[in-house]
């Protein structure tokens, strides 16, 4: 699998284009409304065949292209099913599999920084959205969050995968731009070296954390596939 990593500096999220060699098919992670130009010429420069636009969440922080995309590609969309939106193509869950060529692309439900969390599986590789990032994890105090939730789904679901996974966030403020299972487990000043639940609460608890920037228009947006 070819990874291409892309970057929107205002809301610093990662969108990530996913590439089938043989077949040339590919799938966007997390892309970004004000990106769309760059990544449209981007896949039409690769001839590709975009097949999807997966989102880790329903973003607050941005507006996703997917409803561009599904115009200019055709994309079937997909977004985890306790959206309770019906414009995505897809309504995915734990479990489930989509293929690129002869590359399979597996769902794993990571909630506690929303409830429509997920992470995707593929080669080797997770990404995480805004479950685990880099040295840090999602908020968990908004979106139906739930900090003890998402303890559970970072320590039992993320943490079983082999060490030497690499770990793709949607966001880095820092300049880092991947991390792996094994250097989370044992460096996240959050969660790292078996941090308890009862501490890893305690410190969501205490983050007292802005409202996102753009949380009254993204939120929305995002349950609207970025049609408003």
């Amino acid at each position: 699998m070819d990874i291409k990593q892309l970057f929107d500096s205002e809301t610093s999220t990662y969108t990530y284009l996913l590439i089938d060699p043989v077949s040339r098919q590919a799938a966007l992670i997390d892309p970004v409304k004000e990106q769309f130009e760059r990544d449209r010429d981007y896949i039409k420069g690769l001839d590709l065949a975009l097949k999807y636009s997966i989102e880790t969440h329903i973003h607050a922080d941005h507006v996703t292209a997917s409803s561009l995309l599904k115009q200019e590609f055709n994309v079937q969309t997909v977004v985890h099913k306790n959206c309770g939106s019906t414009c995505p193509d897809i309504l995915t869950q734990d479990g489930e599999t989509f293929s690129l060529g002869d590359q399979k692309i597996k769902v794993i439900a990571t909630p506690g920084h929303t409830n429509t969390c997920i992470s995707l599986l593929i080669d080797g590789c997770v990404f995480t959205g805004d479950t685990l990032l880099i040295r840090g994890c999602g908020r968990t105090d908004f979106q139906s969050g739930d900090a003890g939730t998402l303890y559970d789904s970072i320590t039992k679901k993320l943490f079983t995968l082999a060490d030497e996974t690499i770990v793709y966030p949607a966001h880095d403020y820092a300049g880092f731009t991947c991390s792996a299972i094994g250097e989370e487990k044992s460096l996240n000043p959050r969660l790292g070296n078996n941090k308890s639940k009862i501490d890893f609460v305690h410190i969501m608890d205490s983050l007292n954390l802005a409202e996102p920037r753009h949380m009254a228009i993204a939120v929305p947006g995002n349950l609207a596939c970025g049609q408003n």
